[in-house]
């Protein structure tokens, strides 16, 4: 129950800490280190999707060759097309730009900032909802450690996400608490998202294969068409290419070593 507690709470701590950094800097982030943070996330999220769900998704499945991946191809598709429909049934902005995305709404700026984050959070908060629901069930491909390596990755690529979205909304005249608390309800899903999962466990299960690897899509399309673009464009877009080395290779070797 303990390992349960710290695997639903780790990942939105981590925004909540992100975001409290609009206490402690004064100034807008500078763009050297946001491209680095962006790229850190994007590098974590892609090596969680490799070691801590794709792989497990395969290896559920005890069968062999083509049939061992079928699973995956699957799961990861519909993960991808998943946000793919959310993406444009759900009014949000990106940081990096000025034009909303999606249907046409009066929401401001702030809101569609922060639905814009909240979409990237939920298939995090799903695939610790999947890994936890797993080891609850003492499922030999997924431990406790395994799932809560996850946690501990997601949370760590979060914080640099909740300052992300605190720093630039304080920068746009919200005043610091309205900036925390926006930056810190972005991550409200992530733990609405892992306990629904896990409450639904009866039914996941025998489709936890699936599930594994759509968390897994989901995660990389949010890279691929969010934070990948972000990291490139403008200038110092190498620095969001060595940020994404680190963040792959954390998440790598604590998945390896600890899952």
């Amino acid at each position: 129950m303990n390992g349960l507690l710290i695997g639903l709470i780790l990942p939105f701590a981590g925004t909540a800490l992100g975001a409290a950094c609009v206490f402690l800097m004064k100034e807008s982030i500078p763009l050297r280190l946001q491209k680095t943070l962006t790229g850190f996330a994007a590098g974590v999220m892609v090596a969680a999707s490799i070691w801590s769900l794709l792989i497990p998704s395969m290896e559920m499945t005890g069968k062999e060759g083509f049939m061992s991946v079928v699973p995956a191809i699957i799961g990861f598709m519909v993960g991808i097309l998943f946000l793919l429909f959310l993406d444009s049934v759900v009014p949000h902005q990106h940081l990096d730009t000025n034009q909303s995305e999606g249907p046409k709404s009066h929401l401001s700026k702030t809101a569609k900032l922060v639905f814009a984050i909240t979409l990237h959070n939920l298939p995090e908060g799903m695939a610790v909802g999947v890994a936890l629901a797993g080891a609850l069930e003492n499922n030999s491909y997924m431990s406790m450690a395994g799932a809560l390596t996850l946690a501990i990755g997601i949370a760590i690529q979060n914080f640099p996400e909740g300052a992300i979205v605190s720093m630039p909304l304080r920068s746009a005249g919200n005043s610091r608490g309205k900036s925390f608390l926006m930056g810190t309800l972005s991550g409200v899903v992530e733990p609405i998202g892992a306990i629904v999962t896990i409450l639904l466990a009866h039914i996941v299960l025998p489709i936890l294969p699936y599930l594994l690897a759509f968390a897994a899509g989901a995660m990389i399309y949010v890279v691929v068409e969010e934070l990948i673009p972000e990291t490139q464009s403008g200038k110092h877009s190498n620095m969001g290419t060595i940020g994404f080395s680190i963040g792959f290779l954390l998440m790598m070797v604590l998945d390896v070593v600890l899952g």
